[in-house]
């Protein structure tokens, strides 16, 4: 079984007028994986968007009927400024959750070993609402519907986006059978503000969210030291899928980051999770591309990681 890698409709996901998280990212990436030969060395996938009871899985039924009153007009914002609705926002942001989902479904029919979706992982959308550039939050909608559909619990999900995760932590902060590990610049310095290495989980599920706050700066060298933790961290959760949200903005040079890891941190993550993926639950795992706002950077380290699922664990 091969790596399958999304393209497609995901690539109307994105902001218009010089936003950070433009429409143009998917054809960074996509140039760069083409002229590495990789699209000759993989399945290529594409799906339509989810539909709307996908999205309840995670999301609240007033804040979707929200996001398709903005998508008629294009006009406001759908957070407090970061992401502003456009013209056909409702029914790119559901391609993105519908890619993933069928990612997904690809790997549990054995049509595939794992997968990648440069255009996903969404990570601060909330159930109620939006935030920082993500609209419908895939992760959480992927989280639930692996339960509702397939019956799988103990999920692995881990983040090395120089942002918090914060609407999938809190979205499932309570929640014992999600194993959350994330990697991220010092909320101090950087939007959200969360991640504080304290937020262990609430409830039943305190001791099974690892969040390791890093300082502006933060270099591989930082990265490997800490990464043995994720991987005991995620060991001891012995997970049925795992999920990699590989965010680029932790790369040096990123515009609106401080971090200063290389593609190469992000080759190692994928590589690590699908050995401890091959491990646990039969390799199954959906590499996710998250943020990343220096094109070159993306690219780049979008195709470490698409290099590193082809490798057998």
């Amino acid at each position: 079984m091969s790596l399958r890698v999304y393209g497609g409709a995901i690539g109307a996901y994105g902001f218009p007028d010089g936003h950070p998280f433009g429409p143009d990212r998917l054809a960074a990436f996509w140039n760069e994986f083409e002229r590495r030969g990789l699209h000759h060395l993989v399945q290529l996938g594409e799906a339509g968007a989810c539909v709307r009871d996908e999205l309840l899985r995670f999301h609240r039924l007033d804040y979707v009927e929200r996001v398709q009153w903005q998508s008629q007009s294009g006009e406001g914002y759908l957070d407090y400024g970061d992401t502003p609705a456009f013209p056909g926002v409702y029914d790119a942001a559901r391609a993105v959750v519908g890619s993933v989902l069928d990612a997904a479904a690809a790997i549990l029919e054995r049509r595939c070993r794992a997968a990648f979706v440069p255009i996903a992982g969404l990570h601060h959308a909330r159930r109620e609402g939006a935030g920082g550039f993500c609209v419908f939050n895939d992760i959480g909608v992927l989280i639930e519907w692996l339960r509702a559909r397939h019956g799988i619990r103990r999920i692995a999900y881990v983040d090395i986006d120089a942002h918090h995760g914060d609407g999938v932590y809190y979205g499932f902060e309570a929640d014992p059978d999600v194993c959350f590990v994330d990697l991220h610049e010092d909320g101090r310095f950087l939007y959200p503000g969360t991640g504080a290495a304290s937020e262990t989980g609430i409830g039943p599920a305190v001791g099974t969210k690892l969040n390791i706050p890093l300082p502006p700066g933060a270099d591989d060298r930082t990265f490997h030291a800490v990464w043995p933790r994720v991987e005991e961290f995620v060991r001891a959760a012995r997970p049925e899928f795992v999920i990699l949200q590989a965010g680029a903005d932790s790369i040096a040079g990123d515009p609106i980051t401080h971090m200063q890891f290389s593609p190469s941190a992000h080759a190692h993550a994928a590589e690590r999770l699908s050995r401890l993926a091959a491990e646990y639950c039969e390799g199954r795992v959906i590499a996710l591309g998250g943020g990343g706002y220096n094109r070159d950077n993306l690219a780049a380290a979008w195709c470490a990681v698409v290099e590193a699922l082809r490798r057998d664990p």
